[in-house]
């Protein structure tokens, strides 16, 4: 499955009624790669959390294919998340007891049975593309090359026709970081899904079909590689 995005009048405030974010129309194709650039306090993270339905306060509309997100109640845009979308966060958020598969077949604890075990194989057969084993060894000895990986394979266990990355390669030395874009990105578009990534890694953006950049809550620039 792959699906497009539609915003239109996309507004999220504080709750002192700040504007944090502002995108009057936005659409991507199914399957496209997007990055977000921007400084930091831009609004990108926002951006990102906004398309996962995540962000309170907010107005307008993201649609995802056939899904508007924001009449959903929380219930229901959970529900979607599980479903269809795979988050790839910075700070990696796996379970430092469990080892590689454990972590990366994750999402099938809040999968039905039917989909418990394609969703385990899911996992190992994304390992084995990154390079991890599938050892008893516990994440906590892990490289953060190698925590980012299992990262990606939770993220694509699933088969979501969505992923969302928050500043992959954050704290990743260079010839790691590279290794990793190559990775999710050539993952993602063998399966046509659908990425929006945000850094503040170039490296991340020569990778993408199209570039963002996020300003004062704003979308100063939109380019097509």
């Amino acid at each position: 499955m792959t699906l497009g995005l539609s915003i239109t009048d996309l507004a999220v405030k504080a709750s002192s009624g700040r504007t944090l974010l502002s995108v009057p129309a936005l659409t991507l194709t199914p399957g496209t790669c997007l990055g977000v650039r921007g400084p930091s306090g831009a609004g990108k993270s926002t951006f990102l959390f906004s398309l996962a339905g995540l962000t309170e306060n907010a107005t307008g509309t993201i649609r995802w294919g056939d899904t508007d997100l924001l009449p959903l109640s929380s219930e229901a845009r959970a529900k979607f998340r599980r479903r269809t979308v795979g988050m790839v966060f910075q700070d990696f958020l796996l379970f430092e007891e469990l080892a590689a598969t454990a972590n990366a077949a994750l999402p099938g604890a809040y999968a039905s049975r039917s989909r418990q075990s394609a969703i385990t194989e899911r996992a190992r057969s994304v390992l084995d593309r990154l390079g991890i084993s599938h050892g008893a060894r516990t994440v906590e000895s892990f490289s953060g090359g190698e925590r980012q990986r299992v990262a990606i394979a939770r993220a694509l266990a699933a088969d979501p026709a969505i992923i969302l990355a928050d500043e992959p390669t954050a704290s990743l030395d260079r010839k790691t970081a590279d290794a990793l874009v190559d990775d999710l990105v050539s993952l993602v578009r063998d399966t046509g899904k659908t990425l929006v990534a945000v850094s503040h890694d170039p490296a991340v953006y020569t990778r993408m079909d199209r570039v963002i950049e996020i300003i004062d809550g704003r979308i100063a620039s939109d380019k097509t590689a």
